[in-house]
């Protein structure tokens, strides 16, 4: 009977829908100009430069905008000149917010186990002089503190305001900034801090502690500065002898009124060496000159409009390229910065005390970055929350979503629904997101279109890489496709140049496909001590201009647009002749409810694929409910041969509702019961999948799997 009713209310919705579209249309058509939008999306955003038997160039038909245009006739080529260029500008306005912790609280959960939680004010801001005033006196207090120029310093810390000002204070003086993961090992810390050779390390009151072991594989370190925390005093007892360690405030206090002479850099100077995470190996310490990171600015400023009118949320790592990048664009133009960290960034998030605000919702962004990963748990966020709403509620948001996805297609906006619907999940991230720019990873399809329809119009997606210092393309703000990664920016070439062995080739049709190659000012100098991996991965041509080896596969579209579509390390031949892209196959069963994260593998000497699947608990525990299971544990769901057939057939549907081919789907699962972490070493810092750590932890289960 419910049924019934919730049918006819919704035939009556489409019905009046169908009318109010009539009725309106030809004032939606003049006020809201579809045709130039859709055209503006169609434009020729890049144009061939170079076509060779084997390799085509291309390049961005977009001139320098005027940010960009005026870094460069004030020979603003550092990040110090960055600085002092944009204090000049925005000297007394907001720049770096931190938000009080007032207390931690006992918070019991109603199966009586008790949580802290953080009660918390406002934001508290420093403005763009404070700022430049405090890295300042951080710079010229690590002087006092024995530091010298072009020596390498480690900064080990969460994203937070003193991770920016620290970094800014050792650009001010040509230290050359060591950037190391807060989610990393002892053993790949041990690693960046002792193959950098560095004395002094930048933590913070959190990660301290970690040092006291890692401190006796270290053997050059002298002296460490920690970040303070809003609410407990830090305990330095217990650490190795003769190892120096002292507050932050204390450097800055040090180096407010000290007398010592300034070094700023020079544009071919080292800022960072940034390690990468690591996917294929120990991570690598990739070189990043001020000039890198100076040219990446400059593009990004040309490709994403932003103003300083916008707010920008900050919690991804620092300590990865994209973030620091993203962050640096914001601060050139003018934008205000509001920290945040994954505990605390929504309602919902662990720390936050029931019945308070994330800092998303106090904070009120505009523009935010994120990984695929991040998007991908919101997408099924959304989803289950839309699950578990009442059957007409289910069908009222299926309907706006479809009814707005048909019309934005077609150029159109819609208030009325976005007022009506969508409301509700927008004020999930503050309620004033208008763009998003995600990077890290291609986004899938599906996620980029519920991101864009749920939380904002503009979803910006990038490719690029540390060795790149984080810029390759970016979407056309303008761009209402998915699944593309935009085309060049305008400081760089992309060329795409024949891959035999994986039959990709220039002179494919519809489309040239290739390994992507990567040209311009930003291109990294090198891997640190080791020339062997830069002289595999990096050349110069005869032009002098810098070119990085992705290894990546892309095709290009007529509008000059890339599409990232394989990767050469992804890629295996199964016994029939097929090729399969793993990080493709990966990427689109992610969006599969069920999965929390996946590694799907294949042997080249069977004609299928295999998966491991951390599975969802919630969804793993409402198909046991189906099954009458509800009574076993998630581990014995687990190792439940019945719970696994019924896993593997929702990701075989999945996988063909998102048009995969027979032999890319997975033929059987084995279900995980670890949540794969940095910390285990089955993930990058970065949270992509290390397939070979992965490969030898399940090995057994995965030749149980084709034995089966």
């Amino acid at each position: 009977m419910e049924n019934v009713w919730v049918g006819s209310a919704i035939g009556a919705i489409k019905a009046f829908s169908f009318v109010y579209d009539i009725i309106t249309y030809p004032v939606y058509l003049i006020l809201q100009r579809p045709w130039e939008k859709k055209q503006l999306s169609r434009r020729v955003k890049a144009k061939v430069t170079v076509k060779e038997d084997k390799s085509i160039t291309y390049t961005s038909v977009d001139k320098p905008r005027e940010v960009h245009c005026k870094i460069i006739a004030d020979n603003v080529d550092t990040m110090e000149k960055m600085l002092s260029y944009v204090v000049k500008q925005y000297g007394n306005k907001m720049c770096l917010g931190t938000r009080e912790i007032l207390a931690e609280e006992d918070e019991p959960q109603p199966n009586g186990r008790v949580f802290k939680k953080y009660v918390m004010g406002k934001y508290n801001w420093r403005s763009y002089q404070d700022f430049d005033n405090e890295a300042a006196a951080f710079g010229r207090g690590l002087k006092l503190f024995g530091h010298k120029p072009k020596q390498n310093i480690v900064i080990f810390a969460e994203t937070r305001a003193e991770w920016m000002i620290a970094a800014h204070g050792c650009f001010k003086q040509n230290f050359t900034v060591v950037t190391l993961y807060a989610t990393l090992g002892e053993d790949a810390i041990a690693h960046g801090v002792n193959e950098t050779e560095v004395e002094i390390i930048i933590t913070s009151h959190e990660l301290l502690p970690k040092f006291k072991n890692i401190l006796s594989k270290t053997p050059r370190v002298k002296k460490i500065i920690y970040m303070e925390d809003q609410l407990k005093k830090t305990d330095t007892t217990g650490f190795k002898e003769g190892v120096e360690i002292k507050p932050y405030k204390y450097i800055i206090s040090s180096g407010r009124n000290a007398n010592v002479e300034d070094t700023p850099p020079q544009k071919n100077d080292i800022a960072i060496i940034m390690y990468t995470s690591g996917s294929t190996g120990v991570p690598k310490g990739v070189l990043l000159t001020h000039g890198n990171m100076m040219s990446t600015l400059g593009a990004f400023s040309d490709a994403v409009v932003v103003t300083e009118k916008d707010v920008f949320l900050g919690f991804l790592p620092l300590a990865h390229v994209f973030e620091l990048l993203a962050e640096s664009v914001c601060l050139l133009n003018g934008l205000a910065i509001g920290y945040s960290t994954p505990l605390t960034l929504i309602d919902s998030s662990s720390k936050i005390k029931h019945g308070s605000h994330g800092d998303a919702p106090v904070l009120s962004p505009t523009c935010l970055t994120a990984v695929p990963l991040i998007l991908d748990r919101i997408y099924k966020g959304i989803n289950d929350k839309v699950s578990k709403n009442t059957p007409f509620k289910r069908a009222l948001f299926n309907f706006a979503f479809e009814y707005k996805k048909k019309w934005t297609r077609r150029g159109f906006s819609c208030p009325i629904i976005d007022r009506l619907v969508f409301a509700q999940t927008k004020q999930l991230l503050g309620g004033k997101v208008r763009m998003i720019l995600t990077g890290g990873a291609p986004l899938s399809p599906d996620t980029h279109e519920l991101i864009k329809i749920c939380l904002c119009d503009r979803v910006i997606q990038g490719y690029g890489l540390t060795e790149t210092c984080s810029c390759a393309t970016v979407m056309d703000n303008h761009d209402r496709t998915t699944g593309r990664a935009g085309a060049p920016t305008t400081n760089c070439n992309i060329r795409l140049v024949d891959w035999d062995e994986g039959n990709y080739r220039v002179t494919d049709k519809p489309f040239p496909r290739g390994e992507i190659l990567v040209g311009g000012d930003n291109i990294s100098p090198g891997y640190y001590k080791n020339p062997e991996k830069t002289r595999e991965d990096f050349f110069t041509d005869s032009d002098g201009r810098r070119w990085f080896r992705t290894g990546d596969i892309g095709e290009c579209h007529p509008d000059g647009v890339i599409k990232i579509i394989d990767r050469k390390k992804d890629l295996v031949k199964l016994q029939a002749g097929e090729y399969v892209s793993l990080g493709k196959v990966e990427a689109e069963l992610k969006t599969c409810p069920v999965v929390e994260n996946i590694c799907v593998y294949g042997d080249s000497n069977k004609d299928y694929t295999v998966a491991l699947v951390v599975p969802n608990q919630t969804h793993l525990f409402a198909i046991a409910e189906r099954l009458g299971l509800g009574n076993q544990s998630f581990e014995e769901l687990c190792s439940n041969s019945k719970i696994e057939k019924v896993v593997l057939e929702e990701l075989v549907a999945h996988g063909k509702k998102c048009k995969l081919e027979k032999f890319e789907i997975p033929a059987a699962v084995k279900l995980c019961t670890e949540v794969w972490s940095p910390d285990m070493g089955l993930v990058t810092a970065a949270f992509k999948l290390k397939r070979k750590d992965i490969q030898a932890r399940y090995q057994h289960e995965i030749n149980r799997m084709y034995a089966s």
